[in-house]
């Protein structure tokens, strides 16, 4: 476990060239969903590591309780109940980088009234700067398997002039960006680019093979 917030996040591996990161965050340890959310991120660790992704989830709890409660959530996961996951969680105790972060819900409050950590997603780059956030309210889990599918559109979309339409998964034709000439676009896609004829004319509607 991360020990408290003065740490940099980079300390907890987080940010090592190439490699992605992800902060994600949860309201509260010991409660149903934040422990079906990390017990889903657990099982998917491998595939975000296929990616070179780093993950590391933040709670405003304890070190000692998260070392407790990631028992029940390998026990979720039908695994030993072990004080071990495969991935840090910030105890922020404190509410010092949720704050900064802008992660505190002002619609959830615990019994003493203090805003919890709603559900943050952020996804770092390899150049440590963030490619995308998404934010759930407490009561609404979030879809991890979403959480992958953006991660390779983000990858590819990197690297590749291109993007990825609506519904997009990996293995499906992928979009010219619109800033690419057609000419230079037939040299960088030798599987050929595909228009779509459209009431207007005009040939914005550019699809190709996803690129390797």
């Amino acid at each position: 476990m991360c020990h408290g917030v003065h740490l940099h996040i980079k300390n907890c591996g987080l940010f090592q060239h190439p490699l992605w990161g992800i902060l994600f965050s949860h309201p509260r340890d010991f409660t149903p969903v934040c422990t079906t959310e990390l017990g889903r991120a657990a099982k998917l660790v491998s595939e975000f590591s296929k990616r070179n992704v780093k993950m590391i989830a933040l709670s405003i709890d304890s070190v000692q309780d998260h070392l407790s409660w990631s028992k029940d959530i390998n026990a979720y996961n039908g695994e030993q109940p072990e004080e071990k996951l495969p991935f840090p969680i910030i105890a922020d105790a404190n509410r010092e980088l949720a704050v900064k972060l802008g992660m505190l819900d002002p619609d959830e409050r615990d019994k003493d009234g203090m805003p919890l950590t709603a559900r943050v997603v952020f996804v770092f780059g390899p150049d440590k700067k963030l490619k995308l956030s998404i934010l759930y309210p407490a009561t609404t889990g979030r879809n991890f398997d979403e959480i992958l599918r953006v991660v390779d559109s983000l990858q590819l979309t990197a690297y590749k002039k291109v993007a990825t339409p609506v519904d997009w998964k990996p293995g499906d034709s992928v979009m010219v960006v619109p800033t690419l000439p057609d000419e230079e676009a037939k040299k960088l896609f030798p599987k050929g680019v595909f228009t779509k004829d459209l009431p207007s004319g005009k040939k914005y509607l550019r699809y190709t093979p996803q690129p390797e």
